[in-house]
């Protein structure tokens, strides 16, 4: 049973209105310019940005408040080639064979391949991990919702990405297994998503696609 110390009272700054729809009219069309870039600058990024993303994305709700989440930032460049060998050689086989030949029809917008000269290029890697469970002294505790609270938190990193005049891509190299072992961590993680960070570089270009409608996204019931 909970008491009434348990809990603080909440406060924010109250807005009207008119203020509210000013202001998610106003953040809507600046994220309405996020992109996903595969073209990065290599000029450095300070890790003090880096460790107030990570600390933007950790403020996301979680199953029972357990924060079932790490986030690997990874600047050293050994390490960043040991990602790029390992994932390169599943994107390998994912372009010949593992994928089928709708989901490759699908990627040709973007005109990727399984070279991945971007994961030594951008200065940080994020690997997002899934924390299964807890261990303290031999003793484990269950999370909840781990799924859901990891990919609430890993879209908060991605906008607080985006906020800090940075660009970002969400990389799924399937399996993701390697990079658990490339990291040495703990057998209750698994890879979530690789992120590599950084700025663009000057001559990025992005593909020239749009985003769905809103009548397309959602369905209203009032």
């Amino acid at each position: 049973m909970s008491s009434a110390e348990d809990f603080i009272p909440y406060k924010r700054q109250e807005m009207s209105e008119e203020e509210s729809i000013k202001n998610s009219a106003s953040f809507y069309e600046f994220m309405n310019t996020r992109r996903s870039l595969r073209m990065f600058s290599d000029k450095p990024v300070p890790k003090k940005i880096i460790e107030n993303i990570i600390l933007t994305a950790s403020t996301a709700p979680s199953g029972a408040n357990k924060q079932p989440w790490i986030f690997n930032a990874i600047s050293n460049k050994e390490i960043k080639h040991k990602i790029r060998i390992a994932a390169e050689e599943e994107e390998y086989k994912n372009y010949n064979g593992r994928m089928n030949e709708e989901w490759l029809e699908d990627l040709k917008p973007f005109a990727t391949d399984w070279n991945k000269e971007f994961l030594e290029i951008a200065p940080w890697l994020i690997v997002v991990s899934r924390v299964i469970y807890n261990e303290v002294e031999g003793q484990k505790s269950s999370n909840y919702y781990i799924n859901e609270s990891v990919g609430i938190a890993t879209g908060m990193l991605i906008t607080a990405i985006h906020h800090a005049g940075l660009v970002g891509l969400t990389h799924t190299p399937s399996p993701m297994g390697f990079l658990m072992n490339v990291l040495n961590r703990p057998k209750n993680e698994r890879a979530f998503l690789l992120i590599p960070i950084g700025y663009a570089s000057d001559d990025a270009m992005i593909p020239n696609i749009s985003r769905k409608k809103l009548a397309d996204v959602s369905v209203f019931y009032e």
